[in-house]
């Protein structure tokens, strides 16, 4: 037994960088995804090989206790992905410990928020804070039991006894997880759209006059994200044709993307065609990328913020042509202190980026989705004046295109 001990560690040093493995299930075996190990060979040289089969696949397990310690609330992960079509369903459990309990029963509630303002103005009551969607269910006594899935049965074993299961379904019609960036003095809770999922302890289910203490309550902060669509449609294109004072011909400028949607921190190249026919001289070509935040759900308020402003020093002479291609990246690093950017939804103490476009489906009204986020990349062309007023500039040529921002599905 001590050769096949030393065997199984001896192997696992060597290829074990994730904490996962291979394990085995009836006949078949499988490999942990989150696991960079590769199979182990059976035979004399590794007498471990079948014990590496039957280690337990480590899973990360989410919890939080409420105060009083009788309610303990189990997720298996915190993000939820929205598939357009559906939405994954969210499992859970609560174990429950009924000392205090007194003729209260314990609920638990699944709840997408929209949220504007800070936790200084909640003082003074403008905080503005509405429901977009709710749903609650009583955990104890069980009134109801879901049908009992994978994560179920993991999370059943590890809270153990007095633990019991339940099932959120997700619409799909609501929007996706996504916060405002607070400025460097800003406390609380960031703005923007978020999802929790709350165990608590009351009298009735749903009775906005009862009080629930803080101590009688477990919550998590969960995601509702989005990835790309698996096809890519053919990318944006603009042209603009602009006459100069002083010129008998003009300067065509025309723009465009390969693809109609980029991942975050993917590279974007950027195609330009310049037909200078004028006297003037393009100096060089500046890039902006603005976020364009629309606040939907109870007013008209729009914020546009510029995430990148990139200068390049192609010159482009008179009566002359060029076909350039410039690469940029918007990333969240180059604007940690910028107030009110739309960022993913975060979770505390969690990096996150540039929040992804919003992608509306056909017939949902703008409204309930709280917040919807957009992209522009505008394209300048710094041209000089010339002629009698020397190097002083005559005007910029502009085209915009619009930019999708999203997260690759990932491989499954």
């Amino acid at each position: 037994m001590a050769e096949v001990v030393a065997a199984l560690l001896n192997w696992l040093s060597l290829n074990d960088r994730s904490g996962g493995g291979w394990y085995k299930k009836g006949e078949q075996v499988f490999q942990n995804p989150h696991s960079s190990l590769t199979h182990p060979a059976t035979g004399p040289d590794n007498p471990a090989a079948e014990y590496i089969f039957n280690l337990p696949v480590m899973a990360k397990i989410f919890k939080k206790t409420s105060g009083n310690g009788g309610l303990t609330l189990y997720l298996g992960k915190r993000d939820y992905v929205d598939h357009v079509s559906s939405v994954e369903k969210l499992d859970g459990v609560v174990k429950v410990d009924t000392t205090d309990f007194g003729d209260r029963k314990a609920f638990v509630q699944m709840a997408c928020a929209f949220r504007y303002g800070s936790d200084d103005l909640d003082v003074m009551g403008l905080c503005f804070r509405k429901d977009i969607w709710i749903q609650q269910i009583q955990i104890y006594p069980e009134s109801s039991k879901p049908e009992l899935s994978a994560m179920h049965d993991t999370l059943l074993k590890k809270a153990g006894d007095n633990s019991y299961p339940f099932s959120f379904e997700i619409p799909t019609n609501l929007p996706c997880s996504v916060s405002l960036q607070p400025g460097p003095d800003d406390k609380g809770k960031a703005c923007g759209v978020d999802f929790e999922v709350k165990t608590y302890l009351a009298k009735e289910k749903n009775n906005p006059d009862e009080k629930i203490d803080k101590k009688d309550t477990a919550r998590l902060v969960v995601r509702k994200i989005q990835y790309a669509p698996s096809q890519v449609g053919a990318g944006p294109k603009a042209d603009v044709c602009k006459s100069f004072m002083m010129s008998d011909k003009p300067v065509h400028l025309e723009a465009s993307m390969e693809k109609d949607l980029y991942f975050h921190g993917e590279d974007i190249p950027i195609k330009i065609k310049i037909n200078n026919e004028s006297n003037k001289t393009v100096k060089k070509i500046k890039i902006t990328v603005d976020q364009t935040t629309d606040i939907v759900l109870y007013s008209a308020d729009k914020y546009t913020k510029t995430v990148l402003n990139q200068e390049f020093g192609e010159t482009v002479d008179a009566a002359s042509t060029a076909d350039i291609c410039l690469t940029i990246k918007p990333a969240l690093s180059e604007n940690k202190e910028k107030r009110g950017l739309a960022l993913d939804g975060r979770l505390k103490d969690e990096d996150t980026n540039l929040a992804s476009t919003t992608m509306i489906r056909p017939g949902v009204e703008k409204e309930v989705l709280g917040i919807l986020v957009s992209y522009k990349i505008k394209i300048n062309l710094m041209v000089a004046g010339g002629g009698l007023l020397g190097g002083l500039t005559a005007s910029d040529v502009t085209v915009e295109l619009p930019l999708n921002l999203m997260h690759p599905k990932p491989a499954e």
